[in-house]
């Protein structure tokens, strides 16, 4: 069989394999049922629709041709390395930092993986997704998010 897209063909490929990982890591947690889902109820469901979303982006790879294979361009690393670098910051910031200064790091640092960075641009966003983030899930769902810095107390 030829990959007639060489872009759709990894995409596909990637998310099979992501899909898959995450399905299989809730097996680890209890199902529970329908009316009462467990811990592992929502990932082992996003990971298979993952799974089928990648296996119809790999079949669409092997089936529809595509002008010039569709190759895959280079790695750009900056943006690469910022997103990473953001996610780690974040799962150390939001326990130590709270929510009130991860969030905003988190929304600058990931800024800075673009080619046109504006602080202010990434401020405002920092301050929507901050107070929005605070509305949804501290004042809404009531889950015990740290909002300031552990050496404050909350």
């Amino acid at each position: 069989m030829k990959i007639k897209s060489q872009r759709d063909f990894w995409s596909g490929i990637m998310f099979i394999g992501v899909g898959l990982a995450f399905a299989w890591g809730a097996t680890n947690y209890s199902f529970g049922s329908s009316a009462r889902p467990g811990p592992g109820y929502f990932p082992f469901g996003l990971g298979i629709l993952t799974a089928l979303l990648g296996a119809m982006v790999l079949f669409k790879a092997l089936t529809i041709e595509v002008e010039g294979g569709d190759p895959i361009g280079a790695i750009t690393w900056k943006p690469l390395g910022f997103i990473v670098l953001t996610v780690a910051i974040f799962g150390w910031a939001l326990p130590h930092l709270g929510m009130v200064i991860a969030l905003p790091l988190l929304v600058v640092v990931a800024a800075l993986a673009g080619d046109e960075f504006h602080l202010g641009e990434a401020l405002l966003n920092a301050a929507i997704l901050t107070a929005g983030s605070w509305l949804i899930f501290i004042l809404g769902l009531k889950l015990t998010i740290p909002l300031w810095p552990s050496f404050i107390g909350n």
